[in-house]
């Protein structure tokens, strides 16, 4: 897979490579602001690991069940225009973040995030399944992996920009105003990024969809499900993938729970640690489309899925911000190893032309896991303590690795 310089690049390709950096610059900015800290201000304002979980798991309850129909409804539309209507429809609910402290006290707020954040899956379900399709569909394969690598260098830089920016404002700003801001940014990030999603264009007009390999003489419902999915070698990508997302992110609500009630941090420093970790995504991210050119989607997938195993155990052995820092920095340069090769480790292994149902099964496995791990990580944290199901974690994300290695 060659490396390409901007003047190799087709005229026709650009405004799509284009708008694709400006959507994931603009996504970072809600990333490093508002989704940070969402979790931080709710142990701040005294949630439980449970609430904290909830509010990762009521996303998830919804996308297990509308993942299906989202990938049915979006193989029937405009990809482009079905994925830049989700994203309006989810992006909304950020705007509700913003005014909840005049309205609610600490548990009242903690309950209307996680509601707030309930009815945002709904449109965020089709966003999820129909983006990586739109993105199969505006850049040529050949391209993918330069792309992706761009794409994460230019989350990395506004992710730490805006983090550096929270963190400044939420310290010396008082409580909750200075979420309220953080928040308000986050939603206006959200709506410009849904902007360029609005310019991303398929390269060209789908064509219609293979019948399905199930007889027509197959009960309906077997049909809409595409279960002849599970009979294909993606089943072994799916498998895989079921198996990293566990247990990726099992360890995320005890991480603010362990850096604001053990590490004590303040915000300050978690947006400092947040910058560094996106300061290594950056580094490494430059290097990815060779690493892949070298090594392959799968081996850089698994080997990263090793590696983020490196992040919630070494958490666990911290004592004072500098190992926060320090932890951060390294555990950003094997997260962009994943992160930038999984999704088209995944495209690799799914027809070009029935590529919505495939993802909606994607999606399905990955909120399974969402879901299963957001309510099993703080029950787990609670009978064994934090740190012993951080280390526990970090184990299993090293099985996860050699498990992708070896399908």
């Amino acid at each position: 897979m060659p490396i390409f310089k901007q003047a190799d690049i087709p005229q026709k390709y650009r405004s799509n490579f284009t708008h694709l950096y400006l959507d994931i610059a603009w996504f970072g900015v809600l990333s490093g602001t508002a989704v940070n800290f969402l979790n931080i201000y709710a142990a701040r304002l005294g949630a439980t690991g449970v609430q904290i979980g909830l509010l990762t798991a009521a996303s998830a309850i919804v996308n297990l069940f509308l993942a299906i129909p989202a990938g049915h409804w979006i193989s029937k539309r405009h990809t482009g225009r079905a994925v830049f209507w989700s994203s309006i429809l989810f992006r909304i609910g950020y705007f509700f973040w913003i005014p909840l402290p005049w309205f609610f006290n600490a548990q009242s707020q903690i309950w209307s995030l996680i509601i707030i954040t309930f009815l945002m899956a709904i449109p965020l379900t089709p966003l999820g399944v129909g983006f990586n399709a739109l993105f199969a569909e505006a850049v040529p394969e050949q391209y993918r992996a330069r792309v992706a690598g761009t794409r994460n260098v230019t989350f990395a830089i506004a992710y730490m920009l805006s983090s550096l920016i929270a963190g400044y404002l939420l310290e010396t700003m008082p409580f909750p105003s200075g979420y309220q801001i953080v928040f308000a940014i986050g939603a206006i990030g959200a709506a410009i990024s849904s902007y360029h999603i609005y310019h991303i264009k398929p390269l060209e007009e789908k064509a219609a969809p293979l019948p399905d390999p199930i007889p027509d003489s197959a009960p309906k419902p077997k049909s809409s499900l595409r279960l002849d999915i599970w009979k294909t070698p993606f089943r072994k990508v799916l498998l895989g993938l079921l198996f990293f997302h566990l247990v990726q992110y099992i360890a995320t609500p005890l991480y603010p729970l362990y850096n604001v009630n053990v590490l004590e941090l303040n915000d300050s420093h978690i947006g400092n640690g947040t910058a560094l970790y996106y300061l290594s995504v950056l580094l490494s991210s430059t290097q990815l489309g060779r690493i892949v050119q070298k090594f392959g989607h799968k081996k850089v997938t698994g080997w990263g899925a090793f590696g983020v195993g490196f992040y919630p155990l070494a958490l666990a052995f911290a004592q004072n911000v500098f190992h926060f820092y320090l932890i951060s920095f390294i555990g950003g340069f094997l997260f962009a190893l994943v992160n930038g090769a999984y999704a088209n480790y995944m495209l690799e292994h799914i027809p070009p032309h029935d590529r919505p149902p495939h993802l909606a099964w994607y999606t399905i496995i990955l909120n399974l896991a969402i879901l299963t791990s957001s309510l099993l990580g703080p029950l787990i944290g609670d009978a064994i303590g934090v740190a012993p199901a951080l280390m526990l974690f970090g184990c299993l994300r090293f099985v996860s690795g050699f498990i992708i290695l070896r399908k």
